[in-house]
C-alpha cells in the first residue's frame, strides 16, 4: 500500500518580502573614517596644526604624548621640542578638593568668567584610575556642559594611571602643547585624594584649594598638609542656607593659615567664599590670582619657581623612563615571572630578588 503525500492547502493570504532595512551607518563613511585613521600625520604637520590653533591637531598630539607605546616616544618628543619656544606664556592654576566639593561646577563658572574677559582657557582634568580594573570614567566633559561649547575653551580629561599622586605622567608636556596652541590660562584639576596635590603643586603657578562648610574636613585639611601648599582657600557652595556656615568656615581657615610659616613667595594666602551655582564670588577669585602674579613676578619668585619645576620634572622623567626601560627589557620580562613565584614561595627575599634583577639589567 503506497502513501500519497497530501498537498498543503493553498491559502489566500500570502506574505510578500518586505523592504530591507536601510543601513544605520553609511558604508562609504565607515571606509572614509577607517582610511583617515590609518593615516598618521607627521610630527611637523601636528606642530603646524598646533601653532595654527587647530584643536584636532592638539588633541592628536596630546594622545601621542600620553601614549605608553615606545614607538610614539620619539615623535612625541619632537612635537614637544618644536612647541617649547612658543610655550611658557600662560598662567597655570591648580585646583583640588575632596570629591563632592563642586570642582567641576566651579571650574565651569570660573572658565566662563575668564572667556568673557577674552582669555583662552584649557582645562586638564585628571581622573583617578581604578586600582582594580585600571579604567577611568573621564566624565568631566559631561559635567561642564556650558564650558565645553565655548569656542575659547578646551577640556581634556585624562586618566591618572599609576603615577605619583594620581596626576597623569604627561600632564606637564600637555601644558606645553596647550600653551603653544594659544591658551593663556591653564587649569589643572585633580581629585583631592592621596598625594595628587603634591604633583599638581609642582607644575602650577597658583594652587587653589576648594572646601565646603560643615563637611567635617576642616581639621583634616590642616592635618594633611594641603593647606601649606595652598595660595588661596575658597569655600564653595556659599548659597542659600549655607551662607552662614561658609562665613564661619572662612574665619576658621583664616585662623589656621596664621599658624603656618611665611611662604618664600612673599604671598600671604587668602580665604574667600563663593557660589559656583550663582557665580557669586567668582570674579574675586580671578582678582586674587592677578594680585598673586603681580607680587611673585615683582620679587622674581614666579620665574625661580618655574625653573625649579623644570628641573624637578626632568628628574621625574628620568625615573619614569628608567622604570619603563627596565620592565620592557626582554631578559627581565623572561626572568620576572619565575622570580615573582620564588618570592611568593619564600624561596628568596623580595630585596634579594630585586637586587638580582637589577644586577642583570645593568650588566646587559
Amino acid at each position: 500500500m503506497t502513501l500519497t503525500s497530501k498537498k498543503a492547502p493553498s491559502s489566500a493570504l500570502q506574505e510578500k518580502a518586505g523592504i530591507s532595512q536601510p543601513e544605520s551607518i553609511s558604508s562609504q563613511s565607515v571606509e572614509h573614517i577607517q582610511h583617515s585613521r590609518k593615516i598618521q600625520p607627521s610630527a611637523e604637520a601636528l606642530v603646524q596644526g598646533i601653532l595654527a590653533e587647530n584643536i584636532t591637531a592638539l588633541s592628536r598630539a596630546i594622545t601621542l604624548v600620553e601614549s605608553t607605546n615606545p614607538m610614539h616616544l620619539a615623535k612625541a618628543n619632537t612635537i614637544i621640542n618644536s612647541c617649547l619656544p612658543h610655550a611658557n606664556q600662560s598662567v597655570r592654576i591648580g585646583i583640588t578638593g575632596v570629591p563632592g566639593v563642586g570642582k567641576s561646577t566651579f571650574i565651569e563658572a570660573f572658565g566662563k568668567h575668564l572667556t568673557s574677559l577674552g582669555k583662552k582657557v584649557a582645562v586638564l582634568a585628571v581622573d583617578p584610575s581604578s586600582t582594580i580594573s585600571h579604567g577611568s570614567i573621564l566624565g568631566d566633559k559631561t559635567r561642564m556642559e556650558e564650558l565645553v561649547k565655548d569656542p575659547n575653551a578646551f577640556i581634556r580629561p585624562s586618566a591618572s594611571g599609576e603615577t605619583l599622586g594620581g596626576v597623569a605622567r604627561k600632564t606637564r608636556e600637555t601644558i606645553t602643547l596647550c600653551e603653544a596652541a594659544g591658551f593663556d590660562t591653564i587649569i589643572i584639576e585633580t581629585v583631592g585624594v592621596g598625594q595628587s596635590e603634591t604633583a599638581v603643586h609642582s607644575m602650577v603657578d597658583f594652587f587653589l584649594l576648594l572646601k565646603i562648610a560643615g563637611a567635617g574636613d576642616e581639621l583634616q585639611g590642616i592635618k594633611r598638609g594641603i593647606m601649606e601648599m595652598a595660595d588661596a582657600i575658597i569655600i564653595n557652595k556659599a548659597d542659600g542656607d549655607n551662607i552662614k556656615k561658609a562665613q564661619f568656615a572662612k574665619v576658621e581657615f583664616n585662623r589656621a593659615l596664621h599658624l603656618f610659616p611665611a611662604k618664600k613667595s612673599g604671598w600671604i594666602p587668602t580665604t574667600a567664599t563663593c557660589s559656583a551655582l550663582t557665580s557669586e564670588g567668582i570674579p574675586e577669585v580671578w582678582n586674587t590670582i592677578t594680585e598673586f602674579l603681580k607680587v611673585t613676578q615683582t620679587n622674581s619668585y614666579f620665574f625661580e619657581k618655574r625653573q625649579n619645576q623644570n628641573q624637578f620634572w626632568m628628574i621625574e622623567t628620568i625615573n619614569d623612563q628608567l622604570k619603563s626601560n627596565f620592565y620592557n627589557n626582554p631578559e627581565i620580562q623572561q626572568q620576572l615571572e619565575s622570580t615573582k613565584k620564588a618570592v611568593q614561595n619564600d624561596e628568596i627575599s623580595p630585596f634579594a630578588a630585586a637586587s638580582l634583577l637589577l644586577e642583570k639589567y645593568f650588566k646587559k
